[in-house]
């Protein structure tokens, strides 16, 4: 059967609008003589039910994932302090993601930001706070996992984004720069661009939508 036309874009946040974290992370392992990507092993490691799952989904405190996360990464045999960890995921906003998304918002697209993240401090903004706060601004809805209690790959997450935006998910393009979270969003009929490199990320949504983009 052919597609359905395209009525929305969504977009996850980090390492789509953000550039990746996982820069900051080997930047940190190599400062520290870690063995490279051992922290995107803990985060692999039992995805669904591990620190990083939990803390996604508020279901504990960041001093308690400080901790769970240096025994899970003790258990693959290099303790990291999680706190650590959480200081490394603010990535740089991505100017020609954000021309896209207004290009995207000017053409009539319904849009929605997509974003497994834990709860923020309540610290007075600074720069890079308000610019992501102003980028946030932009999207019909942000889907955030510390909020809805349910994180990406969850089915549940996807459905609750349709949902506020009033669309079938074969009415969606979805980007992510995770294939783990693209699969189950392609299986409920999405289109599905998975980002590395951000402007063939670009040129693909462009075709989806038939329209130029930056």
């Amino acid at each position: 059967m052919p597609n359905s036309p395209i009525r929305a874009v969504l977009w996850d946040f980090g390492g789509v609008i953000l550039s990746s974290p996982f820069e900051a992370f080997n930047r940190y392992e190599d400062s520290r003589g870690l063995p490279r990507d051992i922290i995107r092993r803990v985060n692999a490691t039992n995805p669904h039910s591990n620190a990083w799952a939990l803390l996604e989904r508020s279901e504990i405190s960041p001093a308690r994932f400080d901790s769970l996360f240096a025994e899970e990464s003790a258990a693959l045999g290099h303790s990291i302090p999680g706190a650590d960890v959480l200081g490394l995921l603010s990535g740089e906003v991505r100017p020609e993601m954000v021309a896209a998304l207004d290009s995207v918002i000017d053409a009539g697209y319904l849009t929605a930001c997509l974003t497994n993240n834990v709860v923020s401090t309540s610290e007075p903004a600074n720069e890079r706070q308000q610019e992501v706060r102003a980028v946030m601004a932009r999207f019909h809805h942000v889907v955030e996992s510390s909020k809805v209690g349910c994180r990406k790959p969850e089915p549940r997450f996807y459905e609750i984004a349709c949902g506020l935006l009033g669309v079938t998910p074969d009415e969606c393009v979805f980007l992510d720069d995770l294939g783990i979270n693209l699969k189950p969003a392609a299986a409920m009929g999405m289109r599905t661009i998975k980002v590395g490199d951000p402007a063939a990320a670009l040129a693909e949504l462009a075709g989806h939508l038939d329209m130029a983009l930056g």
